[in-house]
């Protein structure tokens, strides 16, 4: 076994209800003002109005900034700064998606008054060095895993994207409360879900940072995942299926933050990028193919995993590979998904370019097991279309 560094969100919270006790364990961490950072989908829903009247019984000041989208733009994350600094805010809540977690993460590096980094002064790996304010990571959908990650995803043009990846990045609290996640419609609960599956197969089969710790995480987030998801779409009041739903991408979101993604993601990118494709969906969409064209040189690692989704016997590693793909292809459609890119609106006409982006995805396509040319992008691309 090599040697191998494993880190993670400094505390973590499970427990249903728990968004009602924001303000008490805001003042735990020394709060006395917090900016709230959320998207208007989530703040035209009931979910807020009890956190709010928490702050207003306890108390506290609350601001909030509602204006996160799908893949926010660098205009946003400095809005909600800005905002955030106006506010005198000394504590920072990321509340929904991904989306909402990662603007929150950058907001509390930028908004810390001793702050002198610029957005993008920190594009990049372990670039942002300066304080941030403390930070609590409330999800609202069973996805991201962002809750429990150091990175930070960032719209920079029209079809581009950037990371910040940071050791400081990692928040000082998650809040898991699956009742925020009852409310979640099935489409989102199946794509946020396979997400966070993929998260798992590829921190387990990633070729960089594979560890123990990783595995084990996930493991049993994919045991998780697979046993509920089903459940979770297609009864979304089955609060312990939620439940457990959450618990499984958070940790997939830890195996993967130390175990990095790899080439499904980089595929999916530029489908969100230029399709607007949620992420969980273009992830999905490209999963199956990516597995089999990886299977050459992972299939051993796929044996592994494919009993924890499937009880069908195999004969060898490329079998067993075979099983799990079957499986994941089975869930796929078992929660409704689309599963070719043109029932999600992509052309024809644009693979190739879908393809050329997907190579500027170095940063992942180095952790796959097996390498991937822009031509095999290509073939990928059209096998799926």
């Amino acid at each position: 076994m090599s040697g191998f560094e494993f880190a993670t969100t400094h505390r973590v919270l499970v427990e249903a209800g728990a968004a009602a006790r924001l303000p008490q364990l805001c003042q735990e961490l020394g709060a006395s003002h917090v900016m709230l950072v959320t998207d208007p989908g989530i703040r035209s829903t009931p979910l807020l109005g009890p956190v709010e009247e928490s702050f207003q019984s306890a108390g506290m000041p609350l601001s909030i900034y509602d204006h996160v989208s799908a893949d926010p733009a660098d205009r946003i994350v400095i809005e909600a700064a800005d905002q955030a600094r106006e506010a005198g805010a000394d504590l920072v809540i990321g509340f929904g998606g991904g989306s909402s977690m990662d603007v929150a993460k950058l907001v509390a590096l930028l908004a810390h008054p001793r702050a002198t980094q610029a957005l993008t002064d920190i594009y990049g790996v372990g670039l942002a060095t300066g304080p941030r304010l403390p930070l609590i990571q409330v999800p609202t959908t069973a996805g991201t895993g962002s809750e429990v990650t150091p990175v930070a995803i960032v719209t920079t043009g029209e079809t581009t994207k950037a990371g910040v990846v940071a050791p400081s990045l990692l928040p000082d609290l998650a809040v898991l409360d699956a009742e925020l996640t009852l409310r979640l419609p099935p489409h989102v609960t199946a794509a946020t879900g396979v997400d966070a599956m993929v998260h798992a197969i590829e921190a387990y089969t990633s070729a960089h940072k594979k560890n123990p710790y990783s595995d084990m995480l996930a493991r049993e987030a994919l045991r998780l995942l697979g046993d509920n998801l089903v459940d979770a779409v297609k009864e979304g009041g089955n609060l312990a299926a939620r439940e457990a739903c959450l618990l499984g991408a958070m940790m997939a979101g830890q195996a993967f933050a130390n175990a990095p993604v790899a080439a499904v993601h980089a595929l999916a990118y530029p489908l969100g990028g230029h399709f607007h494709i949620p992420h969980g969906l273009s992830n999905s969409l490209v999963l199956p193919e990516v597995l089999r064209f990886n299977v050459r040189d992972a299939a051993p690692l796929y044996a592994q995993l494919a009993p924890i989704l499937s009880d069908r016997p195999f004969a060898d590693h490329e079998d067993g590979a075979g099983v799990l793909i079957a499986a994941l292809e089975k869930l796929i459609e078992e929660v409704g998904l689309p599963t070719r890119l043109r029932e999600a609106g992509v052309t024809e006409d644009s693979l190739e370019t879908l393809a050329s982006d997907a190579m500027l995805q170095q940063r992942l396509l180095v952790n796959n097991p097996r390498e991937v040319t822009e031509a095999d992008a290509l073939a990928i691309y059209k096998a799926v279309f």
